[in-house]
């Protein structure tokens, strides 16, 4: 929690007020019972309806006071705590987009979302609570027991006797539970990842007839959750319990000592009631206080994992000075080195000792087989990982000298899954760059092979995609993927096998398209297809993570035992 307090610093005055106004109503509200004793005493016993009316409209006042400074806290502590939370779930979410692939890789998707809903709204919760409670209960308490002990200290000791002994049983149950809370939001985390891919998968498992088995698996830790959502509970709910029997074990006590001291003349039966008030106040004071250590642990538990968030050190470090776009010019845009990579936590190295040079202009087919390393390779390049050793040059000049924002300035990558966004096609293509005008997309749609498709929807641009453009083929998705990274107009495109879904004249006519923009434009195609990188100046071929050849079609069916592999493997005229 206290990692996140930064986040109520604009917000000093709510966090002055509220508590400030809680402690005023729980001021008038410990003279309530001296007006009770004082209607009790001198107006029933007495027989003056004048003091009962007067004390009475008193109560009222105290009453309407109490209510107006209650309001006031609890506004000023909901402003804070939405405060606090908006500028938590701000830097969180930009936290989040900066990570590197490792690093989301590390925490997972489902475990962030987890962080960026549920447990923003709990930790938002407990500040209000904090504002709201956590001085005013004990304030209620120990007054209470002060107010006491100014009626007869006699009859008052018996609230030194119950405070300590409630306060070591919330305090035991606090610390029980605390790690409790945080297991219960990993488990959440494993709850999301399991909707989130059920979701995403709903056709796959559906066409497997695997919806039992999901179910199954579903529900084992649904259920999983649950017991440990109901032992935590189980804990926790001890804590009222307790502290009604401890209070109203004190009540016997001070009722049994009161009416004594009545017989023998020393207390009044209006003090014997304010003594009971007092420890009435006592109960529901400990009783709001238990459920707010409650709230507090789930809040500690959630503010722990957001922190946790916050402080993960980027596995990338971005500190180039370099401005990318300013050495665009070079002949030479990119050169592996010796290069090496292996993921985080791989058995096996996914590239090793790759070597090669591109010539600005030029278009470079990839190929390879599955997991041979491709898509690694266009990672590498847009600099979503680092490299283990070797050496990967950009413009003539080592990659890590550039800022990771000038790299990816320069870079379009288009990557193997179509990733839409809910909304207009405009909104789309304009993604990485806000103020295309409307002639730049309908070119980069031609381009692309997408403008017929546009152009039959009737809205054109202003045609609303449903959520990841669901609305849309596998093919269509892939020509806007493609218009979008064209949008951008930078030097170096990246096809990372997204034209997978395109029937071969329609992959011809883009290929043919991209050819034309080889003055200004450098493209990497990377495909499992041999007809879609033949025609490529170079093409690269992967085995395994080995670079198995790099040279031109001709060239490589006759120097390539690998690549003569991959052409015979997809016999045809087209792959000849």
């Amino acid at each position: 929690m206290k990692r996140l307090l930064k986040y109520l610093k604009d917000y000093k005055k709510e966090c002055v007020i509220a508590p400030a106004f809680k402690m005023l109503e729980a001021l008038f509200e410990l003279f309530v019972p001296l007006v009770m004793t004082k209607i009790i005493d001198l107006g029933i016993t007495g027989h003056d309806k004048t003091v009962v009316y007067k004390n009475g409209a008193i109560l009222v006042l105290l009453g309407l006071i109490g209510l107006t400074c209650s309001l006031t806290a609890q506004f000023f502590a909901a402003r804070a705590a939405i405060g606090f939370s908006k500028g938590v779930r701000k830097d969180l979410y930009s936290k989040i987009l900066s990570f590197s692939y490792e690093n989301t890789d590390k925490l997972g998707t489902s475990s962030l979302i987890t962080r960026m809903t549920n447990d923003i709204n709990t930790s938002q919760n407990g500040v209000n609570m904090v504002l709201r409670l956590l001085l005013r209960s004990p304030f209620i308490v120990f007054g209470a027991m002060i107010m006491a002990f100014t009626i007869n200290v006699k009859a008052a000791v018996i609230f030194t006797l119950v405070i300590p002994v409630l306060f070591a049983v919330v305090a035991f149950i606090t610390f029980k539970t605390i790690p409790m809370y945080k297991n219960i939001q990993k488990k959440l985390d494993r709850l999301t990842l399991h909707i989130r891919e059920n979701l995403a998968g709903a056709r796959v498992i559906r066409s497997f007839r695997a919806d039992d088995d999901e179910e199954a698996e579903f529900d084992d830790d649904n259920q999983s959750f649950y017991r440990m959502n109901t032992v935590t509970a189980r804990i926790s709910a001890i804590l009222n319990p307790a502290t009604l029997i401890l209070v109203n074990l004190a009540l016997m006590v001070v009722l049994y000592n009161g009416g004594n001291l009545v017989n023998d003349g020393i207390l009044t039966n209006g003090q014997v009631v304010a003594l009971i008030n007092y420890m009435s106040q006592i109960l529901i004071e400990l009783v709001k206080l238990t459920n707010l250590f409650v709230t507090i642990n789930k809040a500690l538990a959630s503010t722990s994992r957001i922190a946790d968030t916050l402080d993960v050190k980027e596995t990338l470090e971005d500190n180039g000075t370099l401005v990318a776009s300013d050495h665009s010019k070079n002949d030479i845009v990119l050169s592996f080195e010796d290069v090496s990579f292996r993921y985080p936590g791989a058995g096996a190295e996914s590239l090793y000792d790759i070597s090669f040079s591109v010539n600005k202009g030029e278009t470079i087919g990839i190929i390879g087989g599955t997991g041979s390393g491709k898509s690694t390779l266009s990672h590498l390049i847009m600099r979503f990982y680092d490299a283990d050793s070797g050496k990967i040059s950009l413009f003539g000049n080592p990659i890590k000298d550039y800022t990771l924002h000038s790299v990816r300035d320069v870079i379009s990558l288009v990557p193997q899954k179509a990733q839409l966004f809910s909304g207009s096609v405009r909104s789309n293509l304009i993604l990485g760059c806000p103020d295309a005008s409307d002639e730049t997309l309908w070119e980069a749609l031609r381009i692309s092979e997408g403008k017929e498709i546009i152009e039959k929807k009737g809205e054109g641009l202003d045609h609303i995609l449903t959520e990841a453009g669901s609305n849309l083929s596998g093919g269509q998705k892939q020509r806007l993927t493609i218009a979008r990274a064209l949008v951008k107009d930078n030097p170096v495109l990246i096809l990372d096998d997204s034209s997978s879904a395109l029937d071969y004249a329609t992959d011809a006519r883009l290929r043919a398209n991209l050819k034309k923009l080889s003055d200004k434009l450098t493209v990497f195609i990377i495909s499992q297809r041999v007809v879609s990188v033949k025609d490529a100046d170079k093409i690269l071929v992967l085995d395994d993570g080995h670079m198995a050849g790099f040279d031109t079609h001709e060239n490589l069916l006759k120097t390539s035992t690998v690549y003569r592999e991959i052409v015979n493997s997809q016999s045809g005229k087209e792959a000849m």
